[in-house]
């Protein structure tokens, strides 16, 4: 099974791949959180397209960001249609029974910018940097070790679960098992998850055996070090000014 690689476009070379990773983490989740609370629709645009001048600066493909981000917009086209029919206000469209108001597109616009900007970010955050870099500066910046070991094992082995789920259906199939709407269905089904809840512990354990004779002591150790440069605290400046500029008329 191919899995989805994070960190597929960190060789490239662009003034986000050259930012510390440390600073570039912290800059940005900040400029996340500074668009997750605008309020007003004209500030939430131009957030969005700050997001998008760092995804063009990054380098990543438009193609890949896309691919991935469609979940995204699922979700936010999903959210906007439920806003945009059950908010109340002046109505700009109405059919039978069902009506669009002004504030709830107003609303659903809103939310849908925030939403789109903020997994857009996520991008030159994470995937300008290799994986093992990424955690190490989690790590240098005081993250839990718990929640950055989690946030390794779940990226790495989700898939290799759902790599073993697909080989259990196929095999199920293989061996003439159609799926149907009836209880036998449900049955194996059942069956079949529990195998392969059973097979996922008994692979935890292997790792963890695996883990143990390779010297791990609950720490994550990665050789590679940070040093920074006046050049990283330039971008981290730019990116907290432009933050903090997209919430100061609400603040004044």
């Amino acid at each position: 099974m191919h899995l989805p690689e994070i960190d597929k476009f960190a060789h490239l070379k662009s003034p986000i791949h050259s930012w510390d990773p440390r600073v570039k983490i912290i800059s940005i989740f900040i400029l996340i959180f500074s668009i997750v609370l605008v309020q007003d629709l004209k500030v939430a645009l131009l957030g969005f397209f700050l997001a998008t001048s760092l995804v063009f600066l990054s380098r990543i493909p438009f193609s890949f960001v896309l691919v991935h981000l469609r979940w995204v917009l699922f979700f936010v086209l999903a959210i906007s249609a439920i806003l945009s029919l059950t908010v109340p206000g002046s109505l700009l469209v109405r059919a039978s029974f069902l009506g669009i108001s002004r504030e709830g597109v107003r609303l659903s616009l809103l939310i849908s910018l925030r939403a789109i900007s903020a997994a857009l970010l996520i991008f030159p955050m994470i995937g300008t940097t290799r994986f093992n870099l990424t955690l190490k500066a989690l790590q240098k910046i005081k993250i839990p070790e718990r929640l950055i070991q989690l946030f390794m094992f779940t990226y790495r082995y989700i898939f290799l679960l759902m790599d073993e789920e697909k080989r259990i259906f196929i095999a199920a199939s293989s061996r003439g098992w159609v799926k149907r709407t009836n209880f036998s269905t449900l049955r194996i089904m059942g069956n079949l998850v529990g195998m392969l809840l059973v097979r996922s512990f008994e692979r935890t354990e292997h790792i963890r055996d695996a883990m143990l004779s390779r010297g791990y002591n609950g720490r994550l150790n990665i050789l590679d070090e940070f040093s920074l440069s006046p050049g990283d605290f330039i971008k981290a400046s730019l990116i907290i000014a432009g933050a903090l500029a997209l919430n100061l008329s609400r603040w004044m």
